[in-house]
């Protein structure tokens, strides 16, 4: 999809169809749109004022023009009561009056954003559009082949702005379109099968979509591991056929002396629980379970393309949870990077087991923090629900950011507690710590386990098994896999930018 801003009255141009927003319970529109309905004779608020639409959140209702107009289809769309909006709806109102322009077989349209009384500012309006526009007509679909020709796409979106604001706002498009993209990525990662994205194909996707020059991509193999001495990835690699993979993504933006924030990713490309084995129902979501790897390989991506003036590593511990003749076994012992030892008590607790050897490694480099993102229990859907995103960690700092990026994004998050009580919870009676701390506390004694190996470094652990995946759609993530972490790790690296560098 193409997309343009340019100067000028959206009236005055050709358009299949235009975009315009309306509050709930307020007769006019916002902004350019009353300028477009003087040139129409009143027929906007004609037609609204039918009662057939009201503004409320996402609604959306279609009004034909006269013959010679050359705008279509007014297409207004409704962002509910004036004092509760939000970039967010705004995000979610652009994303649902694209999927209807798409829905009745139009592929361009076009919008204006003269939002004098949004009272946000233009370049922030325009990323909150472009990012609903390109999320919400996300689909995967490279699996289809039946009615394929019947699949509609939206070749081109205009946006119209006043004189004086085009070089920001194209920048802010730019942006947006940067960010959005990353998040699709993720998406695409997280939905395809795990026959498809292997371990191995997960560490090419990264080295073809991290590509640059100042992005440097490695990846460890069973050999080097072994050599390392990362023996809990390789616990949990050893029920598969296909090999393990550790992905090292290392940008470097900032200044060399600058320490690099690490991004660590739970990348699972498969999880059957192993011999603890899952329940067949639901069993094929389970190749959702690298949502976080794919996190952390878009955020990088995204990081990258934004030229962001900072040094960042992103690590993935990549393989599959199998049972077989060489799996790893409740009652098992293993020897992590870190020299500490970890008793299996269930091979479906998998993730943190990975992640351990993960963490110690990403401490090898001396970040300055280290944020973790793993789907790592279905306890925190428990507490939280599907929606939230699950924090804990050791810096009162680095989670105030996360949650300041949070409300910008959307992407909500709610702390959960650590403490020294639950340091009981995981402790094993043959071994340093077992991997399991039971179902009390299930969420909060998985991310206790984890800082056990994150040797000294500022840490936060985000849990994002809820959200990695909708069963119902939301106005700008079809059903499916959401992307989750992207925006949210983008905005907070955007925030850690001092103004002047």
């Amino acid at each position: 999809m193409k997309i343009q801003v340019i100067e000028g009255h959206l009236a005055e141009h050709k358009a299949e169809a235009a975009v315009f927003v309306y509050f709930e319970g307020e007769a006019l529109p916002v902004g350019a749109a009353s300028f477009l309905d003087e040139r129409l004779g009143g027929q906007i608020q004609d037609t609204i004022g039918l009662g057939d639409f009201k503004g409320k959140c996402n609604e959306i209702c279609v009004a034909y023009t006269h013959d010679g107009f050359p705008v279509k289809r007014i297409v207004s769309v409704g962002l509910g009561k004036r004092a509760d909006f939000s970039t967010e709806r705004l995000r979610g109102a652009f994303a649902k009056a694209a999927q209807h322009i798409r829905a009745i077989h139009v592929k361009e349209f076009s919008t204006t954003l003269a939002f004098d009384d949004l009272k946000i500012s233009p370049e922030t309006a325009a990323e909150g559009v472009v990012e609903g526009v390109i999320l919400g007509l996300y689909q995967y679909l490279p699996f289809k082949t039946v009615d394929r020709k019947d699949e509609q796409q939206i070749s081109s979106f205009k946006i119209f702005i006043n004189k004086g604001n085009l070089k920001t706002v194209r920048a802010a498009v730019k942006r947006a379109e940067i960010i959005a993209n990353a998040v699709n990525f993720a998406r695409d990662l997280v939905s395809a099968p795990g026959n498809e994205l292997t371990p191995t194909e997960l560490a090419n996707a990264a080295r073809a979509n991290l590509k640059g020059k100042n992005i440097r991509v490695s990846v460890l193999n069973e050999a080097k591991m072994r050599k390392l001495g990362m023996n809990a990835l390789l616990g949990v690699a050893g029920g598969s056929q296909q090999p393990p993979a550790m992905i090292v993504a290392e940008y470097r933006g900032g200044k060399k002396s600058e320490t690099p924030l690490a991004l660590v990713g739970k990348g699972i490309t498969f999880d059957s629980g192993g011999i603890s084995i899952k329940p067949s129902e639901n069993m094929d979501r389970m190749k959702t379970d690298m949502a976080g790897g794919a996190a952390v390989i878009a955020a990088i991506r995204a990081a990258s393309e934004l030229s962001l003036p900072l040094n960042l590593v992103g690590i993935v511990p990549a393989t599959e949870n199998l049972p077989g003749g060489k799996a790893y076994k409740p009652g098992d012992i293993l020897r992590s990077l870190s020299g500490q030892t970890i008793e299996v008590v269930n091979t479906d607790a998998e993730g943190r087991v990975i992640l351990a050897d993960a963490l110690t490694y990403a401490s090898r480099f001396k970040p300055a923090a280290i944020i973790d993102l793993a789907t790592l229990t279905g306890a925190c859907i428990v507490a939280l629900g599907d929606e939230v995103i699950g924090m804990m960690g050791t810096d009162d700092e680095l989670k105030c950011q996360i949650r300041e990026a949070a409300a910008l994004t959307g992407e909500k998050v709610w702390e959960l507690p650590l403490g020294e009580q639950y340091d009981e919870l995981i402790k094993s009676d043959v071994a340093d710590y077992k991997n399991s701390g039971g179902r009390n506390g299930g969420a909060i004694t998985a991310a206790t386990f984890l800082g056990k190996f994150v040797e000294g470094c500022k840490w936060v652990h985000l849990d994002i098994a809820g959200p990695s995946w909708f069963e119902k759609a939301k106005p700008y993530i079809p059903r499916g896999a959401s992307g989750i972490g992207v925006r949210l790790l983008v905005q907070l690296l955007r925030n850690m930018i001092p103004e002047k560098r």
